[in-house]
């Protein structure tokens, strides 16, 4: 396992899984360049360089000019831990598959569109810290009843229940057995809240989750 970090091969991140924020894109999917709502998990990845743990200090991004960045956001999920290989499992049979639970943060630039992966918002160096620690599957009875909430400096700046996700957690873990072999360690970001929180240089910002934990981070750049 990489020192600096809980992930060891993959962490997957899932988009547009927020029920309402689907539901207000809705006319925008059916327009160009669209042309439809997504029918299948919208999936990023957040590649090796982006990982990072609890207490590290979040980098803030450079414009290709060498120039900061004028703007930021973050958004938070529930991390799925493989506990064994999962390949092309049943919905029914997914959560026997789960090895823990932790909490993913996704610092990123502002999304414009959805259309097209947007590498070079979400692939900033250590944009991705999870932690503080993995809690086991069998301490969680239901991971689609938890909430995650994000707070900046102290104040509680949103709250998603994870009942208001498009697909649960089982479906989502049965779906991608479907399209990749999972391997033990690696995670999922199952959801974020559909509106990003924005932060400014020197936040400090708390991601957490009822019995999983509190991962805090702060914004360089200050």
């Amino acid at each position: 396992m990489n020192e600096k970090t809980l992930v060891t091969s993959k962490l997957v991140c899932v988009a547009l899984n927020d029920r309402a924020q689907l539901a207000a894109l809705e006319s925008s999917f059916n327009e160009a360049p669209y042309h439809k709502p997504p029918t299948q998990p919208v999936l990023y990845y957040k590649p090796r360089n982006t990982w990072s743990l609890n207490g590290a200090e979040i980098e803030w991004a450079k414009a290709f000019d060498g120039n900061d960045v004028p703007a930021m956001v973050v958004g938070a999920s529930l991390g799925v831990v493989i506990g064994k290989e999962t390949c092309r499992v049943s919905q029914q049979d997914a959560l026997d598959y789960v090895g823990g639970y932790t909490v993913v943060a996704d610092y990123s630039l502002p999304e414009q569109s959805y259309y097209r992966p947007d590498i070079k918002g979400k692939c900033l160096d250590g944009s991705a810290p999870v932690g503080p620690e993995i809690v086991a599957a069998d301490k969680i009875t239901n991971p689609d009843a938890l909430s995650v909430t994000l707070s900046v400096n102290g104040e509680q700046k949103s709250r998603f229940a994870l009942s208001g996700m498009q697909r649960g957690v089982a479906e989502l873990i049965s779906t991608l057995s479907y399209i990749m072999t999972l391997q033990p360690g690696e995670i999922i970001a199952v959801g974020f809240a559909g509106d990003r929180v924005a932060v400014g240089k020197g936040d400090r910002v708390d991601a957490a989750i009822d019995g999983i934990g509190i991962l805090s981070n702060t914004l360089g750049g200050a």
